[in-house]
């Protein structure tokens, strides 16, 4: 499958994955790319650390870690999400935890597709496609953004 989902040392189970593959998809395609093969992996604060030390030499807990394996405008990579850190971030921006997730899901799409955020602009940047893919969600299938 060109969307795959898995998860590692954690519980969680991810709803909507149907729906989750055609948003991403969508996004992909308002963006002028396919998609080759993604995939997510959903895990712990503690695993996403442990990668972070390995493979970027960073010592710090985050998000999301993305690894591009794009080639031109075929979008292939794997995709880690820390499920605690979304916890984390959903309480601190006073948003759903689901909401919470399909920002940080499709963060890591829109660095594939080639949004950085290092800097403040780019930053700005991302979190605006972020919102706009966000409101594509609740468009396509009839949420209730919160």
């Amino acid at each position: 499958m060109p969307i795959s989902f898995y998860t590692e040392d954690t519980p969680f189970l991810l709803k909507n994955k149907t729906q989750i593959r055609h948003w991403i998809k969508a996004i992909a395609k308002e963006n002028s790319k396919q998609i080759g093969q993604i995939s997510y992996v959903f895990c712990s604060d503690k695993k996403l650390l442990e990668i972070n030390k390995q493979y970027l030499n960073h010592d710090y807990y985050t998000d999301i870690i993305s690894f591009d394996y794009s080639i031109k405008d075929r979008l292939s990579g794997d995709i880690f999400i820390s499920i605690d850190t979304v916890h984390d971030n959903a309480k601190k921006f006073k948003v759903s935890v689901v909401t919470e997730l399909r920002r940080v899901i499709i963060h890591g799409l829109l660095h594939f597709i080639g949004l950085k955020d290092k800097t403040k602009q780019d930053a700005i940047l991302m979190r605006k496609a972020e919102n706009l893919a966000l409101k594509k969600y609740c468009i396509l299938f009839h949420v209730e953004q919160n």
